[in-house]
């Protein structure tokens, strides 16, 4: 992918993994492609988008590569852009997410995510957690709907760091 590392150095990394960008997706009119989730995924390479409201640092894509799902159709990446997600302690980064506009949702890549923001996933039967990876400090969390794993809109608002619990004192009379 030469036309990557040709507008910008960073995307370099595409070319030295050298596989083309690609999903295991199952597509379906599960959630309105007007939503504002994000699906963490294992499987993706890069992340992916199908609209531009939210991207920054936007370059069109010179390549001739095409995004790749299980069933083996590609999709055409139009550009190329990075955003950011918020929360009252930090800023996420997602770095070179790909814009392809036939694409019905926006992919995270997990491996990607780790890699540019220091977190880990913690994936459970009915939620996630993403956590800062030196203090272990909850960033986000998602519910898994109907066998979909969903990163959405509220999931970046604060999250509380500590939990609560009553304070129970007991006195005895002697």
């Amino acid at each position: 992918m030469p036309h990557l590392q040709s507008l910008n150095p960073q995307y370099a990394q595409l070319q030295n993994h050298g596989r083309q960008p690609s999903v295991n997706l199952v597509q379906g009119n599960i959630f309105s492609t007007n939503s504002v989730d994000w699906f963490p995924d294992i499987s993706v390479n890069q992340h992916v988008t199908l609209d531009l409201e939210n991207l920054t640092v936007l370059e069109p894509y010179l390549g001739d590569d095409h995004l790749h799902v299980g069933v083996g159709k590609g999709f055409f990446i139009s550009k190329i852009g990075h955003t950011k997600l918020h929360t009252p302690q930090r800023t996420f980064t997602l770095s070179i997410v790909l814009h392809v506009p036939h694409i019905q949702k926006r992919l995270l890549s997990v491996q990607k995510s780790c890699l540019d923001n220091n977190v880990y996933f913690e994936f459970h039967l009915f939620v996630f957690y993403i956590k800062d990876f030196n203090i272990k400090t909850l960033l986000f969390s998602g519910q898994n709907k109907n066998g979909l794993y969903i990163l959405s809109k509220t999931s970046t608002t604060f999250i509380p760091q500590a939990h609560q619990s009553p304070h129970i004192s007991a006195s005895v009379d002697l």
